[in-house]
């Protein structure tokens, strides 16, 4: 099995190191990363910018970093490798992807670019505080996670977020809240104004969701799709359009 793998957090993340070692032990493993952090970049791609693909020295793996987003370099390795790849995997993500995060993330823009390119895309991810997280705790569950889900061909995109210290994995939907955004004014130590956007959830988590999941101790396991169509407001409209 070729397995490529990419992040958001750059080349030199220890979350990608550790997920290369687990995925490793299930096949070939090839990394192609940003060489700068491209977090929350979402699914950006450098329409008009030459990239480069350059080799880097990430312990004994085939590794290169790219002058670019976690989209392009799935592009790009998916090309180096002659689109002889069985699945790409994203992360580990220094940070959880819950919920609405799905818009944004790198880490998930990752795998959702094999979809595109008519490969399986899996992405991980875990949180975060001030300190940075034991993978080798972590490692276990992505083990277990690829072990269920390499099998299972038809799966072609999954969002994995794995807690501390887990009790084990949760099949689970998406978790959907609106928020109350913010923009809070500020000014910089030179005295020019700046401004910080926040957002504050207006409703409570859901159960059986992501965030729901990992807020309770399990490893969240949630299937995407890539068609955004609202099939319910769909079939309203086309109705509506006969009579």
């Amino acid at each position: 099995m070729r397995i490529l793998i990419a992040n958001d957090d750059g080349i030199y993340s220890p979350g990608l190191l550790a997920l290369a070692e687990v995925a490793r032990e299930f096949g070939q493993v090839r990394i192609v990363a940003p060489d700068v952090e491209q977090s929350s970049m979402g699914h950006a791609i450098s329409a008009h910018t030459p990239l480069r693909y350059r080799p880097t020295a990430i312990g004994d793996f085939e590794a290169y970093r790219v002058n670019g987003t976690p989209a392009d370099c799935v592009a790009l390795g998916l090309f180096h490798w002659e689109q002889q790849v069985d699945i790409v995997l994203s992360g580990i993500n220094l940070g959880t992807n819950l919920g609405n995060s799905a818009w944004h993330s790198g880490t998930l823009a990752a795998a959702k670019q094999a979809v595109l390119f008519g490969f399986r895309g899996i992405a991980f991810s875990t949180p975060v505080s001030r300190e940075e997280p034991d993978f080798s705790a972590i490692k276990p569950h992505v083990r277990e996670c690829l072990e269920l889900l390499l099998p299972q061909k038809d799966l072609s995109l999954i969002n994995v977020n794995i807690p501390r210290n887990a009790k084990g994995l949760r099949w689970v939907r998406q978790s959907l809240r609106h928020y109350d955004g913010k923009v809070v004014p500020g000014t910089d130590p030179m005295g020019r104004q700046h401004y910080w956007f926040t957002v504050v959830p207006v409703e409570i988590t859901e159960e059986n969701t992501d965030r729901w999941a990992v807020e309770n101790g399990w490893v969240s396991l949630t299937p995407l799709r890539l068609d955004l169509t609202h099939e319910e407001e769909l079939e309203r409209a086309l109705k509506r359009a006969k009579s």
